[in-house]
């Protein structure tokens, strides 16, 4: 999923849905998964036939999504997924990450909010200027304090333990 959701503005929802699941030739399957999909985002089937250009910026990411999906892809490569997005359609979007995950599903996730992205990783790596400069599980670099002071602007207390969510 590229940056910037990239749906097809003059296609509907369900066109654009169809588009991930060009590689699917039985009829019924693509069905099946369009109904998963409708499940899973019930915004999307309310909008089926609304072309995708006119969706607000949070149901443009759900239908990313969901095209995604259809694709039934072993590794899902996201490129600021919360990028532009009020703060009720990122919760909305970890949601659907975490789904995927749990799917199956193999998330490389590129994301510039580093407390969102850590809380996710099973594993982390921080960058800067093209450099790796950290390594560790998503928890780890979470509690790290130098991670702390410099991507989530807060100091770690001494005290402070390792906590997973899920």
């Amino acid at each position: 999923m590229p940056e910037g959701r990239r749906v097809f503005p003059e296609l509907s929802v369900e066109e654009n849905l169809r588009v991930g699941a060009y590689l699917v030739a039985n009829r019924a399957k693509v069905r099946d998964m369009l109904g998963d999909v409708y499940a899973r985002f019930p915004r999307l089937a309310e909008r089926r036939r609304q072309l995708a250009g006119t969706l607000s910026g949070g149901e443009q990411q759900m239908l990313a999504f969901g095209r995604a999906m259809m694709a039934q892809p072993k590794l899902l490569m996201l490129d600021e997924p919360s990028l532009g997005l009020a703060p009720r359609m990122v919760d909305e979007v970890m949601r659907s990450i975490r789904l995927f995950r749990e799917s199956g599903v193999t998330i490389f996730l590129v994301e510039q909010n580093a407390n969102l992205a850590l809380r996710l990783a099973d594993r982390a790596y921080v960058m800067e200027t093209g450099q790796i400069t950290m390594t560790g599980s998503g928890a780890q670099l979470l509690a790290d304090e130098r991670v702390r002071a410099s991507y989530l602007g807060a100091k770690a207390p001494s005290h402070m333990g390792v906590a997973r969510s899920q």
